[in-house]
């Protein structure tokens, strides 16, 4: 098991207990903040990939998720 893969697993672990704090306190920026960090965390498992390229990686996928979103325009 690679490195990376284990921090990604530990990211996803810290990213669900920030979730589930931020519910019990009504900090509901937390239950998203917590969000981001448990997707980093997947990607990172799955790929393998370190830190500063998973978060550039999803960094560029929101950047083109808002510009196909109408929404967001």
């Amino acid at each position: 098991m690679n490195r990376d893969r284990i921090a990604g697993y530990w990211r996803q672990l810290r990213g669900i207990t920030w979730q589930r704090w931020s519910r019990v306190t009504a900090n509901y920026a937390g239950v998203v903040a917590g969000r981001r960090q448990q997707t980093l965390g997947q990607i990172q498992t799955a790929y393998g990939v370190a830190k500063d390229v998973n978060e550039k990686q999803l960094a560029d996928w929101q950047a083109r998720q808002h510009k196909v979103d109408p929404i967001h325009k």
